[in-house]
């Protein structure tokens, strides 16, 4: 399966044929953007000029010198940036699921460690401040799990577990377990 490119400059070709203009344009105009925030660049180049939000992202990002939007390579290079404990808890979470289900293939989606099969996720983290994010991406799941999930901080479609977590082994594997069928 084809991976998305995540080079900024990949957009400018649907930007050119959405607006009929070439990037020489789109260049010059953002330097009349210069000095205002993120967001109204955005609304700017979505509501008024008609860019879809992620070429006006990318065009965005790309003035400001970001020229991916990918910020690591691989799941192994997200973990290693966390800084401790949250790196060993982050490895201990990927390994758990790993090893319960290897036809789950662990990539990098959104810039965060995934896991999926063909194109479906069924689980993922990400790294905050003073937590980790696990996602089974389906509120289902975690109604399901309502009673596991004492102690954690449970939101929409993720969990908050401590950066110092004694992972559940348990509780991760069936998280999955419950998406697979």
């Amino acid at each position: 399966m084809a991976e998305r490119d995540p080079r900024r400059e990949a957009q400018f070709p649907g930007i050119e044929k959405r607006t009929g203009k070439p990037m020489t344009h789109w260049f010059q105009f953002m330097e009349s953007q210069v000095g205002r925030k993120y967001e109204e660049q955005m609304e700017t180049l979505h509501d008024e000029q008609g860019l879809t939000r992620a070429q006006a992202n990318a065009l965005i990002m790309y003035m400001k010198g970001s020229t991916s939007s990918r910020r690591v390579d691989t799941p192994a290079d997200y973990v290693k940036a966390l800084p401790e404990p949250q790196r060993s808890t982050a490895k201990s979470i990927l390994d758990t699921i790993a090893s319960a289900f290897p036809q789950l293939e662990l990539v990098i989606a959104w810039n965060q460690p995934m896991f999926r099969q063909g194109k479906r996720y069924f689980f993922g983290i990400s790294a905050a401040k003073n937590h980790l994010l696990v996602a089974p991406f389906n509120s289902d799941v975690l109604e399901a799990l309502e009673d596991r999930l004492v102690g954690l901080k449970r939101n929409k479609k993720t969990v908050q577990v401590p950066n110092d977590w004694d992972v559940d082994a348990d509780l991760l594997t069936e998280m999955v377990k419950l998406q697979l069928g």
